[in-house]
């Protein structure tokens, strides 16, 4: 991969900075297992690992991939590396102790190894979260040239924005048969022959040459762009046409000379969803447990502040186009379903749903709740029903459900959540599109795994409080 000099400066510095860090995390487990197991009463065969260990420690990184610059700043499989070095050091140690005769403590190797791995995703993940400040400054960024329909190279452009944690930003586009000098702000380069992408290139300094599906783009020009850009470096990356199906549900699969990526379907039933609705219903009854005072704090609230019901209920859709009522905690006035009428022309959404920034109805204590999300709280009554769960699409009201087109009623098919990835990617402030995108998204991805990130994220987006209103 070509990179240009202040991209090559800072990844460098971050891969340096990211070892010494791995290195002094592993000088310090090992020395504390010492001191815990053997209270410094020990032989020198393990004096000598200790010194070893964060030498090994570094080096099975390496060879795992864990400072490949790919796995920089997003994305789960930088910590996937550290695992599986975990894992491959602390066999290898134990074969070497073998293959030698010298018998190591498996205590030793326990208090080791699991608090060296643990301790090093965490520091990891703190480096990772000072990317990601930096980046929303608009350092450390990777230059991409986008090469496609115009507004799939919107599209694409709109997203890196949002989502700077990513570390790309589109500095030009080459896109088919357009007269427009520029793309959302970005200027046009050029058509998407194979010259004029190689050209861009050089004229926009660009690392990376993402090419986003386009029906006029054929395999020999594909060709073309890869062998020009193969003389420089540069990286190619090739969006499929099948949108936002993530890696762990595509193979590639090579058959009579052509590469074919092989999709499995979306685990939507089975013994997983099992385990989800369980947990669902697990946490939800801990956290009614846990949260019972808070409730009851703000139900006293919300009935002294007007003297109406605590409770607002409402018919939502659930999965597979179910009606159940929802719970929440009343942020409105007691009139505000009658009043809608007259503030849908005042409506800000793009879409089927209806949000203005400063809804009249909202209540001073209702503004708060929202604020906060506090006004969720009532459904983990739902979760504990099997009519919601933890994490899932927005339960949308039959109003809604009614103007959804096709292939946005993929979101009923799966139960609504009282967290989802669209509420961890910007709330309230994403349009109507990038909302139903989001939720799809999850739908075609869904694992257990996702949940708990969403559920993770969720935590941060609260105390934030952007987006809700």
């Amino acid at each position: 991969m070509r990179l240009t000099p202040g991209v090559a400066t800072w990844t460098r510095e971050y891969v340096r900075r990211t070892a010494i860090s791995d290195f002094a995390v592993a000088a310090i487990c090992s020395t504390v297992a010492l001191q815990v197991r053997f209270d410094w009463h020990l032989g020198i065969e393990y004096v000598l690992c200790s010194v070893i260990v964060p030498l090994l420690w570094v080096v099975t990184l390496s060879l795992s991939g864990a400072y490949s610059v790919k796995y920089i700043g997003t994305g789960s499989e930088e910590f996937r590396k550290v695992l599986n070095a975990g894992f491959g050091l602390t066999a290898g140690l134990a074969i070497l102790s073998y293959a030698i005769n010298t018998e190591l403590s498996r205590e030793y190797l326990l208090l080791t190894m699991p608090t060296l791995a643990g301790a090093d995703l965490c520091v990891r993940y703190a480096w990772r979260k000072q990317l990601h400040r930096r980046r929303s400054t608009g350092q450390c960024m990777s230059n991409v040239l986008a090469v496609g329909p115009e507004s799939a190279v919107e599209d694409l452009i709109t997203e890196l924005r949002r989502d700077s944690y990513h570390g790309l930003t589109v500095v030009a586009a080459c896109v088919r048969e357009t007269t427009s000098e520029t793309v959302a702000g970005i200027p046009v380069f050029g058509g998407m022959a194979a010259s004029d992408v190689v050209d861009a290139v050089s004229r926009s300094r660009a690392d990376t040459v993402a090419v986003l599906s386009s029906s006029d783009l054929d395999s020999v020009t594909l060709r073309q762009i890869a062998w020009g850009l193969e003389k420089t470096g540069t990286e190619l990356c090739v969006a499929p046409a099948l949108l936002d199906v993530a890696g762990p549900r595509t193979t590639i699969r090579p058959i009579a000379g052509l590469t074919l990526l092989h999709v499995d379907h979306p685990q939507l039933s089975g013994p997983r969803q099992v385990l989800k609705d369980l947990f669902d219903r697990s946490a939800a009854a801990v956290a009614l447990v846990l949260m019972t005072p808070l409730m009851v704090a703000i139900a006293i609230a919300i009935k002294l502040s007007d003297s109406g019901p605590a409770l607002f209920t409402q018919t939502r859709i659930g999965k597979d186009g179910q009606p159940f009522k929802i719970y929440k905690f009343r942020t409105m006035v007691v009139d505000a379903e009658k009043r809608l009428a007259e503030l849908l022309e005042k409506n800000e959404n793009d879409g089927a749903k209806f949000k203005i920034r400063r809804d009249p109805r909202v209540t001073e204590i209702g503004g708060q709740l929202r604020k906060w999300s506090l006004d969720e709280l009532p459904q983990l009554f739902n979760i504990l029903l099997g009519e919601m769960s933890l994490v899932g699409p927005r339960p949308a009201l039959p109003d809604e459900t009614a103007q959804y087109a096709a292939h946005v009623r993929r979101r009923l098919a799966v139960r609504p959540g009282l967290t989802g990835l669209w509420q961890v990617s910007g709330r309230s402030d994403l349009t109507w599109d990038e909302s139903v995108r989001l939720d799809i998204r999850y739908v075609e991805n869904w694992s257990f795994a996702l949940d708990l990130q969403i559920l993770w994220k969720t935590i941060s987006t609260i105390f934030k409080g952007s987006g809700a209103y």
